[in-house]
């Protein structure tokens, strides 16, 4: 659980920053935010990798979440569209990713 966390930290800052850089465009004051978030997601996903996920593994769960947490809360918080052709592109990069995690973890069980 120890590398799980700093990713799942990763990309929880990450997605804030995202959608922090949406509402800077209102509201200059949210860019620190966004360099707050952005500089702490590289920071957290690092101790991700220092934990002992492979990069594959942690970079692309990072990266799918971030898709689908911002298109999933940007709906909520922006009140931007959420069609269905996107609904089927987020649970893709979900079982993309979750092909990727599976392969992982097949291969680390595997006799060398």
């Amino acid at each position: 659980m120890s590398r799980w966390l700093p990713l799942l930290a990763a990309i929880g800052l990450e997605v804030s920053a995202t959608l922090s850089l949406r509402a800077a465009l209102d509201h200059p004051a949210w860019y620190a935010l966004v360099v707050i978030g952005y500089i702490g997601s590289f920071v957290a996903l690092s101790f991700a990798l220092r934990a002992g996920m492979s990069l594959g593994v942690a970079y692309g769960i990072w990266g799918a979440s971030g898709v689908a947490l911002t298109a999933v809360l940007a709906t909520v918080f922006f009140d931007d569209p959420l069609t269905a052709a996107m609904g089927a592109g987020i649970v893709l990069v979900i079982a993309g990713v979750l092909c990727v995690e599976l392969g992982s973890a097949h291969q680390e069980g595997a006799p060398q």
